[in-house]
């Protein structure tokens, strides 16, 4: 009987052994499910704190991502189905909240409309973004920066004072550092057959907004929902928990894992979804470091605060806003209106809301230092500037620190990736990676990994 070893019970993790399991179900093959934590669903985590329901990780699901719903509907959590509440997400510059137009995706406009509509940018910055619709790309690659692709169509008013607040947001890094291939790939498609960016966003916007624009979703109960189903639809393998991986060694024609509590387990095929330094750990091997150090991470604190006022003190109808830099003291890098967005997250419509601060904020040092008393004072400050609540304090408060656990794709990564695969089958073969640190953010990205992984190894293993 063959045996695969499943490490790490993320999303990834958990998708990898869900769709191996129905891949494999007329084969005589061991299923394994190792993690380190007491508990699986790595980053997403769902915290029930009456009246409100907490997401300390991820807090949605991209619906239109291949392989989501499809999901969701198999393991039955369709009827527990949750989609964000529509509404106008802001920027926050020059101490006043600008609406982000819509028509827009990652803060690029698909419509001239659009992009009139703007009061982030000038009347110059407007005429240089319809250069788009008459400009010819004849140099940019997909393994370009995304930030130096954008501005040379769209120019830099355009780029800098709305599409980069959002764009650095969603990728974790500077857009000029970051290449096409790992964030945006389409729009270099879009200039090329469509000869414009906002056109080619236009012809093929069903791709890019849901319908009324609700394109994310949750679950009644929270974001850990569809690790528990997962969970609970892999009934036929065996699983670890407080019971990490600590080394891998060939054996023959097979792998030796040891646990964390000295288990050692054989295994035929090993697929590593979890993060990339955990994995080079683990591997320990000098001809696979190149690749792995080329891999580059970034950290986030987030802040809930939930008050005893009801959500409709908030200063516009919206779901929340980014700060394109900081403004009179603000340190926060955004703010999710969270009642707002997410209705079923406040059982009493009262106002709850998620600050973020990540290690790219110039007071990254003295933020990352703080007690979580001296960081409640920090996010109360930043919430009476930016939406004007004061004097309240909240009677719920939930910090949540993930330091270096953020994927950041740099221009390196792609290559980083394919060297890392070409050299794991030399010295590996059987051993796969999966998840965020290499195949895409976000949780849609992870399923749709997940599910890609188990039909590869499944194909070797029959």
């Amino acid at each position: 009987m063959k045996t695969v070893a499943v490490v790490g019970g993320g999303i990834t993790g958990l998708t990898t052994l869900y769709y191996l399991q129905e891949y494999l179900k007329d084969e005589e093959v061991r299923l394994l499910l190792i993690e380190g934590e007491h508990k699986f669903g790595g980053k997403i985590k769902s915290i029930p704190s009456d009246p409100f329901i907490i997401e300390a990780g991820a807090d949605s699901i991209v619906s239109r991502h291949p392989g989501v719903l499809e999901l969701i509907g198999e393991v039955g959590l369709m009827d527990e189905l949750v989609y964000n509440e529509t509404g106008t997400s802001f920027i926050y510059t020059q101490d006043t909240l600008h609406k982000i137009p819509s028509d827009s995706v990652f803060g690029i406009p698909m419509t001239i409309d659009s992009l009139m509509e703007s009061t982030l940018i000038s009347d110059d910055g407007k005429r240089a973004a319809l250069r788009d619709f008459e400009t010819v790309n004849e140099t940019f690659t997909k393994e370009d920066s995304i930030g130096d692709f954008l501005e040379s169509f769209l120019g830099k008013e355009l780029v800098q004072n709305q599409i980069a607040p959002v764009l650095s947001g969603v990728y974790s890094g500077d857009l000029y550092t970051l290449s096409m291939s790992s964030t945006l790939p389409y729009l270099l498609d879009y200039k090329n057959d469509y000869g414009s960016i906002m056109k080619g966003l236009w012809i093929n916007r069903e791709k890019h907004q849901g319908k009324s624009n609700k394109k994310f979703v949750s679950f009644k109960t929270g974001l850990s929902a569809i690790i528990d189903r997962l969970d609970e639809r892999t009934p036929h393998s065996e699983k670890y928990k407080a019971n990490g991986l600590e080394s891998l060694q060939k054996a023959g024609g097979t792998y030796s894992l040891e646990l964390t509590n000295g288990e050692i387990i054989s295994a035929d095929a090993v697929v590593l979804a979890i993060p990339h330094d955990q994995a080079r750990k683990i591997l320990g091997h000098p001809v696979l470091d190149e690749g792995f150090s080329l891999l580059k991470n970034k950290s986030l604190k987030s802040i809930y605060l939930g008050f005893e006022l009801p959500d409709t003190v908030l200063p516009a109808d919206g779901t929340g806003f980014i700060v394109a830099e900081e403004q009179n003291g603000v340190k926060c890098d955004a703010c999710t209106w969270t009642s707002r967005k997410w209705k079923h997250t406040s059982l009493n419509s009262q106002l709850l809301v998620r600050l973020f601060y990540k290690d790219s904020n110039p007071h990254w040092e003295q933020i990352h230092d703080l007690t979580q008393d001296e960081l409640l004072l920090i996010a109360l400050r930043d919430i009476e500037a930016t939406i004007g609540i004061k004097g309240k304090q909240p009677i719920l408060q939930e910090v949540t620190d993930w330091s270096g656990l953020m994927p950041n794709y740099n221009m390196e990564h792609a290559q980083s990736v394919r060297q890392l695969e070409t050299n794991l089958a030399v010295e590996f073969p059987g051993v796969m990676l999966a998840g965020a640190s290499y195949y895409g953010v976000g949780i849609g990205a992870c399923i749709q990994n997940g599910k890609k992984t188990a039909e590869l190894l499944s194909s070797r293993l029959r």
